[in-house]
């Protein structure tokens, strides 16, 4: 398979894992663990991973003057992207969160256009707008699950998230083309950890271990491991090949995979509406990422 499948197959795996996410991460929250000591958690976990793995990659010394960068994407990709996510999602119900995040490949397509002066074809754009209609399909039409105390709260801080990780795949481009993902992403993760330590300590001290279910411990380290540690290398390994804007457009499949994984617990129900969006989401995927030949 050439290189440019293998990062398509990594973007779209991220997907499922956010997809899934979503429901699993509101199972703990916040009756088990409160949001902002679930980012410490994930974020801790995570840090000791990447630098436990640093060794599979080549030996290479990061440049001062890119530390700067790597703080930013700290900012964006870590701090705030998870802190305005979790809250949101605490706020709001699961499906709604996910096709909010379907606005952040609007949102690179347009800081692609002015900071990196990335050209965006037309067939691109029909896709992307391929895509935007068949979530709001979704979200319109759609039967949502969950609980939602504070619907427009949530959905106006996962849209911050959506902005945040938007700026973060610009941002993180620039060290993608210079060094490999081992390099730095343990440094993105430290810094990280030393930005959402205040926010999070608190709540992670209020973490009552020996009330909390096994289930929910192992949906604690679900979203440790695989939705927070693999799904940042899966992205870094599709970014090396596919441009910001191609990887942010498999954002649309979160919705389909949250909601696909919502009917298969017996939360949601499958109807006409969810079936439409699903392949005007997968055709405009299609568009999107379909190389000229």
């Amino acid at each position: 398979m050439s290189k440019r499948t293998w990062a398509l197959i990594a973007a779209l795996t991220v997907s499922i894992i956010y997809g899934v996410s979503f429901t699993i991460a509101k199972d703990v929250m916040p009756t088990y663990v409160k949001p902002f000591g679930f980012i410490l958690l994930r974020v801790f976990g995570a840090t000791v991973l990447f630098w436990a793995v640093s060794f599979l990659g080549p030996k290479e010394k990061i440049q001062t003057k890119d530390f700067p960068r790597i703080i930013a994407a700290a900012f964006f990709g870590v701090a705030l992207n998870m802190l305005t996510f979790f809250k949101g999602l605490s706020f709001t119900s699961p499906i709604s969160g996910a096709v909010i995040m379907v606005t952040t490949p609007i949102i690179v397509m347009i800081l692609s256009a002015v900071l990196i002066r990335e050209k965006i074809k037309v067939r691109k754009i029909l896709g992307i707008l391929l895509g935007l209609i068949g979530t709001g399909f979704l979200i319109l039409y759609g039967k949502s699950i969950g609980n939602a105390s504070n619907a427009s709260l949530g959905n106006l801080l996962v849209f911050i998230n959506a902005v945040s990780y938007a700026v973060y795949l610009i941002v993180v481009k620039k060290l993608m083309d210079k060094y490999n993902a081992f390099t730095f992403v343990k440094w993105i993760y430290t810094f990280g950890l030393l930005m959402v330590l205040p926010f999070g300590w608190n709540e992670y001290q209020e973490i009552q271990w020996a009330t909390i279910p096994t289930h929910i411990l192992w949906e604690i380290g679900f979203v440790v491991v695989f939705t927070t540690f693999l799904t940042y290398l899966f992205n870094l390994v599709s970014m090396r090949e596919l441009k910001p804007t191609t990887v942010a457009v498999f954002i649309y499949l979160q919705p389909l995979f949250a909601t696909v994984f919502a009917i298969s617990l017996g939360k949601d129900e499958l109807t006409w509406v969810k079936i439409i969006s699903a392949v005007l989401i997968f055709v405009g995927v299609f568009l999107a990422t379909k190389k000229k030949s």
